[in-house]
């Protein structure tokens, strides 16, 4: 298997940017096929669809506000109504919040109106814990600082990248898990909030070695992206690819 992988953003807004998309994106192989989708909100799964013609057969989620999950439940939905015989895409998730997205999309028992079908029929759940193997590669998984203590996780690839998912910002962890040089795709507005980082923050946080490492998503409005552009920041957009450094966690 070729080392070299690329992300492409589906979506790079904030819960509310609804003409940015919900932000999630693809980890890819060289030649361009999905390896991994991160998050999975209400616009991602058109989005997939449009660009892969399939429906994703692995998913990292990295929080369970709705903008980030809210299309697994349309996601279920054609898994268990349009292509019942397709094998269950697998979810990995961090296993501290296993119970919270269960409450959020598995509990109702007539998800179908007939019922029949219980929600984790049609998903592989994969809780995973502070690293998981997918496609030969193993991924270091970490907690973030969004809302609640031990509620939202980032993830990365040694050597490779490193993804956020939504956080105020995390110096101490991005010390370790972005030590050599890794692409940091991290959440970042024009307003800091308790929840999300905004730009100001990054100077205040992060050296600028770091700082040059950053691509920018989660953010407010297409002008709010520009501003960050301004002030020397990378920002992904949707359809935006991003090549990556070559991965030193994988299978022998």
């Amino acid at each position: 298997m070729p080392n070299n992988l690329q992300l492409r953003f589906l979506g790079a807004g904030n819960a509310a940017a609804h003409e940015l998309g919900n932000a999630a994106a693809v980890l890819e192989d060289p030649a361009g096929r999905p390896l991994l989708l991160i998050d999975c909100g209400p616009t991602v799964l058109p989005a997939y669809l449009s660009r892969y013609g399939a429906l994703p057969q692995a998913i990292f989620i990295t929080h369970t506000h709705l903008d980030h999950v809210g299309g697994l439940e349309n996601l279920f939905y054609r898994l268990a109504c349009e292509f019942p015989d397709l094998s269950p895409p697998r979810l990995y998730v961090p296993v501290e919040i296993v119970a919270r997205l269960h409450q959020r999309l598995a509990e109702d028992p007539y998800k179908l109106a007939e019922g029949g079908v219980n929600f984790w029929e049609r998903f592989q759940l994969m809780p995973v814990g502070e690293r998981f193997w997918h496609a030969g590669h193993c991924f270091d998984v970490f907690a973030v600082n969004h809302h609640a203590y031990r509620t939202a996780f980032g993830f990365g690839l040694k050597g490779c990248f490193v993804y956020t998912g939504d956080t105020r910002p995390v110096p101490e962890v991005l010390t370790t898990f972005a030590a050599d040089g890794e692409t940091v795709f991290h959440d970042c507005g024009l307003v800091a909030n308790p929840s999300h980082t905004g730009v100001d923050d990054l100077a205040a946080h992060y050296p600028r070695e770091l700082r040059e490492r950053l691509v920018l998503y989660h953010y407010e409005s297409k002008a709010a992206a520009a501003v960050l552009r301004s002030r020397g920041y990378r920002t992904a957009q949707a359809g935006d690819v991003f090549a990556l450094a070559a991965s030193a966690a994988r299978a022998a």
